[in-house]
């Protein structure tokens, strides 16, 4: 709709009524944008806060990023060594206790504040350590993933060849103890484990490895481990920079940089393609598998059910981390990514649909691995446990072993990494996001005014992140890996999980909430989420968390010929890095606690109210029990003008201390003045968009 300045400026006036509201908030259900400083500062002109383009952006968004590379190498792996098809049942159960709950819960308090990452828990100020723990945790899960996408990155570019490097003895960093060992081509076995027995004697390995004499050095195992990682002795032992390597990963914060930079509206574009590509890719190799000598044996495992594994609790709880894992629970990115909704936008369906895709997917990827792993087993003549691995094992060992086997075989290997960097690439650049999102809406007034702002800031995290990575990509990287990979996000993210049910079930009020929901979606949802909330989904949490800590063992690192044992001052790292994140909600407690005045239950009182906008509170709340926050809204005054300029927003601020005649004044006053300078503007041009 096109209008000129006066129309423009009588819509501005009429912008606040009666009680400072906008009404065209509730015809929109869209809240405004929120600044936490605003009351202390002078109007500025700020970029509207973005939403999704199309609903279906969210999905694909969620999917994108959730569904990633745990579900090719983690599920498959727990689904064999936990009694196959019976898996699916304690699986099930987490999906229906923790992960579709604990999803929708944080979609819904991202949209419902619309901010992300620490912004929405000021639901319950005195628990928003919540949302920096999350933050925290994201990070360090973004520095650890894209070392990932560096290594599928080096096996790409190292594919286009006519013989795959990984496929024979014949290279330069191969060892006298490298041996291609299969039903074809048998080798004395017992005369390759003496030598290799005489060479382990003979370099004095460290106490902390125990060597393991029974397997045999592969090709593949060397070009990963002697090529790619250059792998040293020892944590204790970094060496140099593997610069290969280190622009691999540089490439990778380049490409995760150019798909966020503009915002969600250009990255929801990419996640089209980022998203549904590897189940193209998948379906190829599936359907290459399955036609492969073997390919039964391989499904037999992966699938027909062990049901006395289901008295293991050790099962229960792998089946439980790797929903949250699989589900990116308690990252904070599920908050960001629901808070670019629109306030009435339907994520109960959407969170549904995200449970059968994230489970169907978990399933697909089995079919592709294990009937690549039968085709191992039989070539091998081995049997299948000796070929299973998870993690970097199967995706830069197993698999390409396999594939070095198969007519074709750069073509396939390609693929199969194609397939990997699209995985991990949109999980990558919207865990990013995520992050992002948390710190901008944390500070609008310094990351969203000006047109390059944002972008420089990304770019900062990019670097800093890119920075960090150089300490995984060293000949001692691979140690650092495991460490961030074990303790940074693992059973850490159970904790958030618990006490964000919590908040919102007892804090903030579970009625209170699905009053917001109703709000929100304009029908009230049915009470199992509410019973998940308030009592299985806790207990469930608490129940995995503290299982998980009683099975507990300090991290190895299972070589193909020795077990590293990691020092203590080694595990003590890794056990800060598990804690600089949780530790987060008792200080953030403890400093909002002694920040406050009054008596124990007045600042118990004053804490556990939320902040919330005029939008956000329900026609029967007791104003007593909320603290209003101050509005931040945007009259879209959207100039497009032939010179590119970029879009500016007149915000208006409402004061609950002001009256309405006064708002209305200042509101006009300030609306004058962007009319003058709108008008100098005008000048070249002869519209403006609204």
């Amino acid at each position: 709709m096109s209008t000129n300045l006066d129309s423009a400026s009588a819509f501005a006036a009429e912008g606040v009524l009666q009680n400072g509201v906008n009404p065209g908030w509730r015809v929109n259900a869209d809240p405004p944008s929120t600044d936490e400083t605003a009351s202390t500062e002078s109007p500025k002109l700020l970029p509207k806060r973005e939403q999704w383009s199309r609903k279906v952006d969210f999905l694909f968004a969620c999917v994108g990023f959730s569904v990633g590379l745990g579900n090719v190498w983690r599920f498959p792996f727990l689904c064999y060594r936990n009694g196959g098809g019976a898996f699916l049942i304690p699986y099930l159960v987490a999906v229906v206790l923790g992960g579709i709950p604990m999803f929708f819960l944080e979609v819904t308090v991202g949209q419902f504040m619309s901010e992300g990452g620490i912004g929405p828990w000021k639901i319950a100020p005195i628990l928003q350590g919540i949302g920096y723990a999350s933050t925290i945790i994201v990070f360090l899960l973004n520095c650890e993933y894209n070392i990932i996408l560096s290594w599928t990155l080096y096996y790409i570019f190292s594919s286009f060849t006519s013989v795959l490097p990984w496929s024979n003895c014949n290279n330069s960093w191969n060892t006298p103890n490298c041996t291609t060992f299969d039903s074809k081509s048998p080798t004395n076995k017992s005369e390759v484990n003496e030598t290799m027995a005489a060479n382990v004697s003979a370099t004095g390995l460290a106490a902390n490895v125990t060597a393991n004499l029974s397997g045999i050095m592969d090709p593949v195992t060397e070009f990963w481990e002697r090529k790619v990682l250059a792998l040293s002795s020892g944590v204790g032992e970094p060496g140099p920079i593997k610069w290969d390597l280190a622009l691999c990963l540089l490439l990778a914060w380049i490409i995760v940089y150019f798909c966020i930079w503009k915002g969600i509206k250009s990255s929801g574009k990419v996640m089209y393609f980022t998203a549904t590509s590897p189940y193209v890719l998948m379906f190829v190799l599936l359907i290459r598998g399955v036609t492969l000598e073997g390919a039964t044996t391989g499904l037999h495992y992966y699938l027909v059910p062990d049901w006395s594994r289901l008295l293991d609790a050790q099962v229960w709880v792998d089946a439980g981390t790797q929903v949250f894992f699989s589900y990116s629970i308690s990252l904070g990115t599920l908050t960001a990514l629901g808070s670019y909704n629109k306030f009435n936008h339907n994520s109960f369906r959407d969170t549904f649909f995200f449970a059968i895709i994230n489970t169907l997917t978990s399933l697909l990827a089995g079919l592709v691995i294990f009937s690549i792993l039968g085709f191992m087993s039989v070539r091998q003549g081995v049997d299948i446990a000796h070929v299973a691995e998870s993690g970097p094992g199967l995706a830069f060992v197993a698999y390409p072993t396999a594939v070095s086997q198969l007519p074709v075989a750069p073509l396939w290997s390609i693929t199969f990494f194609c397939m990997v960097i699209l995985l991990g690439l949109d999980s990558q650049f919207v865990g990013v996001e995520g992050f992002v999102t948390s710190v901008v809406d944390l500070y609008p007034r310094v990351l969203r005014r000006g047109r390059y702002r944002r972008e420089v800031f990304i770019a900062g995290v990019c670097v800093i992140s890119y920075f960090i990575g150089l300490s995984m990509v060293t000949e001692g990287g691979m140690y650092v890996f495991q460490l961030f990979d074990y303790y940074s996000g693992s059973r850490i993210v159970l904790v958030v999980a618990f006490f964000e049910c919590i908040t919102i079930a007892y804090v903030y009020g579970i009625d209170r909430f699905y009053d917001n929901l109703e709000m929100m979606f304009g029908f009230r949802i049915g009470p199992a989420m509410k019973i998940c909330w308030c009592l299985l989904t806790p207990i469930y949490t608490l129940v995995i968390f503290v299982l998980g800590c009683i099975s507990y063992s300090d991290l190895t690192y299972q070589r193909k010929l020795v077990t590293y044992q990691y020092p203590k001052w080694g595990i003590a790292v890794g056990w800060l890095l598990a804690a600089m994140s949780v530790v987060f909600i008792p200080i953030i407690f403890l400093v909002r606690y002694f920040s406050t005045t009054g008596t124990l239950s007045e600042r118990i009182r004053y804490l556990t109210m939320p902040r919330l906008r005029r939008h956000q509170v329900r026609p029967t709340e007791d104003m007593d029990t909320v603290i209003l926050e101050e509005e931040v809204h945007y009259h879209d005054l959207e100039a497009k003008l032939e010179g590119g300029r970029d879009s500016l927003l007149f915000e208006a601020h409402f004061s609950p201390e002001k009256t309405p005649q006064s708002t209305n004044d200042a509101l006009l006053s300030e609306n004058h003045a962007l009319q003058d300078m709108e008008k100098k503007d005008l000048q070249n041009t002869s519209m403006l968009t609204i």
